[in-house]
């Protein structure tokens, strides 16, 4: 689901916004999208899709293993997406940008630390994400 916007007219009790009950029903959609986090489970190499976004994407395998985030004129993900990234087996879970894409991390690390880790992927600009969590170089 996408995005509820509540329409609140063009002045002030004009009659022509959203009732205060359908508003309100919108406030309740947009806030359980928000804090109902979805899972995705992966079992091998992984490239995230649009619907990633706002989720828990695990992958988990024996042996080491792939996320790439894909560029923007494959999955165009607005700038402000958010993705929770965990390794759920053993095989160490790397996250690595597609051609043309720059992922940002403190001294470049771009793996997980372990089973059960978990980073998060932030779009900062158009092929520019920011990876932050339990990583390593």
């Amino acid at each position: 689901m996408a995005k509820q916007t509540i329409g609140i007219g063009a002045a002030a009790n004009d009659g022509t916004g959203d009732t205060l009950r359908t508003a309100m029903d919108k406030c309740n959609d947009n806030f359980d999208e928000l804090y109902d986090l979805d899972e995705s489970g992966q079992t091998d190499d992984y490239t995230l899709a649009l619907t990633d976004n706002l989720k828990l994407v695990t992958v988990t395998k024996g042996t080491a293993v792939t996320l790439t985030v894909p560029a923007n004129a494959s999955v165009a993900f607005g700038v402000g997406s958010v993705i929770t990234i965990a390794q759920g087996g053993v095989g160490q879970l790397t996250i690595a940008g597609a051609d043309g894409v720059t992922i940002n991390s403190y001294e470049s690390a771009n793996k997980l630390v372990g089973q059960y880790a978990v980073a998060t992927l932030i779009k900062t600009a158009t092929n520019t994400w920011l990876l932050a969590g339990n990583i390593e170089a």
